[in-house]
């Protein structure tokens, strides 16, 4: 019988939390963050462009694909419900939206530039782009 040592059991135990809290927050993870300013992007071109609509499904299916990839990287559902409902980084996130947005060529308020940024992103099939019809 293999005997471990009362005081490494200690250590082991007081070393799970910090492993298990070692990951970064979500609106810092690329593929989550990323993708969240995707969809973000595709609802403003759909917004603002008239001739451009937003495919609502396949937006749905994305933003519920980000939580099973959240889920999938160790995230817990109510990590990922606290995210969700973090008006800080909601408004960190729709920033860097935005900000996207305009270097993509499509300042605040411009319909024929959303509108440019929009056909173009679905004519490249881009992330954005099969968000929009």
């Amino acid at each position: 019988m293999i005997r471990i040592p009362l005081s490494a059991l200690a250590v082991a135990c007081a070393l799970l939390p910090v492993s298990a809290s070692a990951k970064p927050p979500l609106g810092d993870v690329p593929a989550i963050r990323d993708g969240l300013i995707d969809v973000a992007i595709a609802y403003e071109i759909s917004e603002v462009c008239p001739s451009i609509k937003a495919r609502l499904l396949a937006g749905i299916g994305r933003l519920n694909g980000l939580k099973q990839t959240a889920r999938s990287m160790g995230y817990s559902r109510s990590e990922v419900d606290a995210f969700i409902d973090n008006d800080a980084e909601k408004d960190r996130l729709e920033a860097l939206a935005r900000a996207k947005l305009a270097r993509l060529g499509a300042a605040r308020g411009d319909v024929d530039a959303h509108c440019r940024v929009g056909r173009s992103e679905m004519s490249r099939q881009s992330a954005i782009g099969t968000l929009l019809r």
